[in-house]
């Protein structure tokens, strides 16, 4: 596939929606959209994109009912545990982002654990977004960057758009190309509010747990087709505009 999208992002939305459509409780959802998410990661590696994330839990999540909270967060570090030697054996780093310090300890040490074990890791990069919000990212970063001018490490005028991509959980990884985001809500839900500024975004009506490699195909496919123009102005356009 020529002209891939070389950072995607997804919005895994509908797990609840998939298990209440099969009389199941929530649990059952989320445990099939790790399914989804395990082969969405393998897909993408296999498709050569360079870096994936994926909205896995956001700050609000927290506000959720504690029993199905303290189920996702146990949930996750087994999922986690059990990926470490999938994530090696397919030369993928990872990394999570977000307010790491809010996660239970148990997941706190497991993904200590990932980061430290693929940091050397050539293949794709994985970021997981737990316990994240947008609006607190650049907040964070907002004040990282007035202890630095307090500090008299950094003068006013020598803040740019870099100074501030650079005190943002996602310094160092590009910008997503792509958005994608399941279960054909139309909104981003604070996800990468900074980042996603000039993002493509595909909307799929499926709920993330029936996500499969042909969603993701297509969303691939719907990209390559548009022209990404950043604000300018190309090709006939371009031309018509210099002749006026």
């Amino acid at each position: 596939m020529d002209n891939i999208p070389r950072h995607i992002a997804v919005i895994m939305d509908g797990n609840g929606r998939w298990a209440r459509k099969r009389l199941l409780n929530r649990i059952n959802g989320h445990r099939k959209g790790v399914e989804a998410a395990r082969e969405t990661v393998r897909h993408c590696r296999e498709m050569g994109i360079q870096y994936l994330t994926l909205y896995t839990f956001s700050k609000e999540n927290w506000n959720r009912p504690a029993r199905e909270v303290q189920m996702l967060m146990k949930f996750l570090e087994t999922h986690l545990k059990g990926e470490k030697k999938s994530l090696m054996e397919n030369n993928i780093r990872f990394r999570a982002i977000g307010c790491i310090e809010d996660l239970p300890a148990g997941v706190r040490d497991v993904i200590t654990d990932l980061e430290e074990s693929t940091k050397g890791n050539a293949g794709m990069g994985l970021q997981l977004a737990l316990s994240y919000s947008g609006r607190e990212e650049i907040t964070r970063a907002a004040r990282n960057i007035a202890v630095q001018v307090s500090e008299g490490r950094l003068m006013p005028s020598e803040v740019t758009d870099e100074t501030v991509q650079s005190n943002l959980y996602t310094a160092g990884i590009p910008d997503p190309d792509l958005l994608i985001r399941t279960s054909g809500e139309m909104r981003i839900s604070n996800f990468l509010l900074w980042q996603l500024a000039y993002t493509e975004i595909f909307i799929s009506d499926v709920l993330w747990p029936d996500f499969t490699r042909e969603h993701l195909e297509a969303a691939v496919r719907e990209y390559q087709k548009r022209e990404r123009r950043f604000g300018l102005v190309k090709g006939k356009e371009a031309g018509a505009a210099a002749g006026r």
